[in-house]
């Protein structure tokens, strides 16, 4: 009996054996793909509440959840102009649950600016959609005596002027230092945390000169509460169609902006990024949403992941050569 039990568990041994062989083992990762979203989705905004990003991620967090049929949250993470929110999302599991929606322009800067940077946008995040772009506006204290740039220029060189700063090594810092450069003006620069916080200051007074996405600061210009000088666009805005560009005021060539777009951590799938994207554009572009945003001066501008990757690393190449030239290295 001893023998004939050894043997029986030897063939119910072998025989489960031959059946882990046979049957084919289907991977988790393939499993977690099928079934995404099957738990809420955090959209990370790596600017405190109020800017461009995150008017764009709260317009976008409805309707997105009702096209997934799952929780849609928007999480503000900010600090280190924005590069603490984009290192939690590009260290993130690669499963489409934490995604970063930014100015794509400014994350392209930092690699550039910050000497110790915990990760690497490029090779850490993965684009996958391009969805607004919102110009910068030239805009100044009502108190200053300027009308236009020709004007702001000439008194900055009799005046102290106190320029705004988003944040050190942003985007509206650079493209403030490339028109100082280009125009020969002269100003201090102020920095702070945030777009909010140096819309607030120059509302008060406390600094002069301000250049931020016209998303967020138009509504100052049209309360009043802000004077606009120029905006920083090829050509000129159809909601503020008076108002000239910085380029047709003596400076050839000057464009700006702010580029909201989003992106996940690299090794996320191929199907959770295309089907982020196809959400995030069919939202964007919709009568609803695209109205809305073109009433506060952003344009709909969408991009597929491969053109989002194109254009992060064309900036990240551009910004390159402004950084190097003004020497701003933070570390």
């Amino acid at each position: 009996m001893p023998t004939r039990r050894r043997f029986t568990a030897a063939c119910s041994a072998a025989l489960s054996s031959a059946l882990f062989v046979a049957l084919p083992v289907i991977p988790m990762t393939a499993a977690a793909q099928a079934a995404w979203p099957s738990k809420p989705i955090k959209i990370i905004v790596p600017y405190p509440p109020g800017g461009s990003s995150d008017i764009i991620a709260r317009a976008l967090s409805v309707p997105l959840a009702a096209a997934l049929k799952q929780t849609v949250l928007v999480e503000n993470r900010p600090g280190a102009n924005g590069n603490l929110g984009a290192d939690f999302v590009a260290k993130s599991a690669p499963d489409g649950y934490n995604i970063l929606l930014c100015d794509v322009g400014a994350l392209a800067i930092s690699p550039s600016v910050y000497t110790k940077l915990a990760f690497d946008p490029s090779k850490d995040l993965r684009g996958v959609a391009m969805l607004a772009y919102s110009p910068h506006l030239l805009v100044v204290h009502p108190s200053v005596k300027a009308n236009n740039l020709k004007e702001l220029v000439a008194l900055s060189k009799t005046s102290d002027l106190n320029f705004a700063v988003t944040a050190t090594g942003s985007a509206a810092h650079l493209a403030g230092v490339a028109l100082e450069r280009a125009s020969g003006a002269k100003w201090t620069y102020v920095p702070y945390k945030g777009g909010v916080q140096a819309v607030q200051d120059t509302v008060a007074g406390q600094t002069q000169v301000l250049m931020n996405g016209m998303l967020a600061t138009l509504p100052q210009v049209q309360g009043g509460k802000l004077k606009v000088l120029g905006v920083s666009k090829a050509t000129r805005m159809p909601l503020i169609g008076d108002v000239p560009t910085i380029a047709e005021q003596g400076v050839p060539g000057y464009e700006s902006g702010t580029w909201q777009g989003v992106k996940v951590s690299r090794g996320t799938p191929d199907a959770i990024v295309n089907r982020l994207n196809k959400e995030l554009v069919t939202i964007i572009r919709s009568a609803d949403i695209r109205a809305r945003l073109t009433g506060q001066g952003a344009e709909v501008v969408t991009m597929s992941p491969v053109e989002e990757e194109q254009f992060f690393n064309k900036e990240r190449a551009r910004w390159a050569a402004v950084v190097k030239q003004a020497d701003i290295r933070l570390d």
